[in-house]
């Protein structure tokens, strides 16, 4: 084992005794080795006794690999989802439809015991078991069909709005160079406490090679929204990334659910009909009422569960 990789072993709680005990099985090894050279005589004894060694040795670093592969899958696996929402085609209609939206999933996250955190106007951070594994695949063109409350000539109306779920994971997939990226700070707005825009707690970054922008403000100190924007500005670089992969292979994807690109129609709501459509799966469901209301659990598995099925490559229907 590279002695580097033997050391950072050590020095990781997790795998420190058994990184222990393969420098200390090491070390009886090469007293082996060197009683062999020495010794002739003793060549057939040791042989057995190193071959015994050997056999720990490699015991010992598949053990150390197992835990380090489990601690690896720990740390990607996201910890919470961010979920902005944007407001698409269909001027007010569209920005009222991106805050019913976000309303729906602020019930439905409530319903699952989840805890929200309102980040924006029409962004929230969204921490609780099986959080991202439900949302993942709600990233794209939501489209609403519906008479407005001030709409005179009942003339329905069509409007979108366009949903990003980004994984915020313990130890990013993307490295973020600090040299790409620019930092500013100010004084956080909104109600609050006394402090409230005296001590410049809001943090702004901007991700040079992409554009990709972030704010963070709804942590009470500067570290603590720093630490919230680079987490949400390594998500977006992570999703800017995939996206343009995907883009690039979409004949190759073109069985699967989506490419995760917000420019992409997923499902539109109609109220006149009372029914939801999800054109990636082409199902329906009825109660629009409910499902504003944040029963969508039943609709996120559907879909979840026709992604799967398309990812192990059993098709979408």
């Amino acid at each position: 084992m590279d002695p580097s990789l033997l050391q950072s072993y050590k020095e990781n709680p997790r795998t420190a005794f058994l990184a222990g005990e393969y420098e200390r099985v090491s070390k009886e090894l090469a007293r082996v080795d060197a009683l062999i050279k020495e010794d002739p005589d003793m060549k057939e004894l040791a042989e057995d006794e190193r071959k015994i060694l050997e056999e720990q040795l490699k015991g010992i670093e598949g053990n150390i690999t197992d835990i380090a592969k489990e601690e690896k899958t720990e740390n990607e696996a996201p910890v919470a989802v961010v979920m902005e929402i944007r407001a698409g085609a269909g001027g007010d209609e569209a920005s009222i439809f991106a805050h019913d939206l976000l309303l729906m999933y602020e019930r439905h996250a409530e319903k699952k015991g989840w805890e929200v955190k309102k980040l924006d106007e029409l962004s929230i951070e969204i921490k609780g078991k099986g959080a991202y594994e439900s949302l993942r695949w709600e990233t794209g063109v939501h489209r609403v069909q519906r008479i407005p409350e001030t709409e005179k000539s009942g003339r329905i109306h069509t409007s979108t709005a366009s949903v990003a779920i980004l994984p915020i994971r313990k130890k990013p997939v993307i490295e973020l160079k600090p040299d790409d990226i620019q930092m500013e700070f100010s004084r956080s707005g909104g109600a609050g406490g006394q402090n409230v825009n005296k001590v410049e707690t809001a943090v702004r970054l901007v991700h040079l090679p992409t554009g990709i922008e972030v704010r963070s403000q709804s942590e009470r100190s500067q570290q603590a929204n720093r630490e919230k924007a680079i987490a949400i500005l390594a998500a977006k670089v992570e999703a800017h990334v995939e996206e343009e992969e995907a883009k690039k292979h979409a004949e190759a994807r073109r069985s699967q659910i989506g490419t995760g690109d917000r420019s992409e129609k997923i499902r539109t709501y109609n109220f006149l009909q009372d029914r939801v459509t999800d054109h990636r799966i082409k199902e329906s469901w009825h109660n629009i009422e409910g499902i504003m209301a944040g029963d969508i659990a039943g609709m996120l598995e559907s879909v979840r569960d026709a992604a799967l099925r398309a990812e192990n490559g059993e098709g979408i229907a």
